[in-house]
């Protein structure tokens, strides 16, 4: 998919992973002022263990002029998840994780491109919703999910860590 302004939505390739490594983890940066020591370096990890094994995710990146300015994951329905604690859940809808925008791509429809393509590629397996899990520390985040109409549903919320919760929102298809 191409978007506005020479942006490309597309699938990642071999051999991105350390580019995609790179904008993930600057554009969640920010969070590690917000965040306890303790708590930053254990989303970090989590961060990066993900990116190394995204695996049953789709993997989609944003390029621009080249270059790759942004990323995200979306997991099919059925995928099973690891919950804090170490219990697992299983996936009732395809949902969006690790939405990253470099800092300097931010403002340019790079987020809201990647979203769109997610929730095309939801409609296009059938799904009759998707839903993401973000944090209040996400203010600008949860502003283009509710503009496009994601609405937050606290049955579907976690607790990551003790005093950080992860909300849910859900887009009916």
């Amino acid at each position: 998919m191409t978007a506005g302004g020479g942006l490309a939505i597309r699938d990642a390739r071999p051999g991105e992973q350390a580019a995609i490594e790179t904008v993930t983890l600057a554009a969640y940066e920010q969070y590690a002022e917000t965040l306890t020591a303790a708590q930053w370096g254990m989303y970090r990890r989590n961060i990066v263990s993900t990116l190394a094994d995204v695996r049953p995710a789709a993997q989609l990146v944003a390029e621009a002029a080249g270059r790759v300015v942004g990323a995200v994951l979306l997991y099919p329905a059925g995928a099973v998840m690891a919950n804090p604690g170490g219990t697992a859940f299983t996936l009732r809808w395809p949902e969006v994780r690790l939405l990253a925008v470099t800092p300097a791509a931010r403002g340019g429809g790079v987020g809201r491109g990647l979203m769109e393509e997610c929730v095309r590629r939801a409609r296009s397996a059938g799904a009759d919703a998707i839903t993401l899990h973000t944090t209040d520390m996400m203010r600008v985040a949860m502003r283009l999910y509710e503009r496009m109409g994601f609405e937050p549903v606290p049955a579907l919320d976690l607790q990551p860590a003790p005093g950080v919760l992860a909300k849910g929102y859900r887009l009916t298809l």
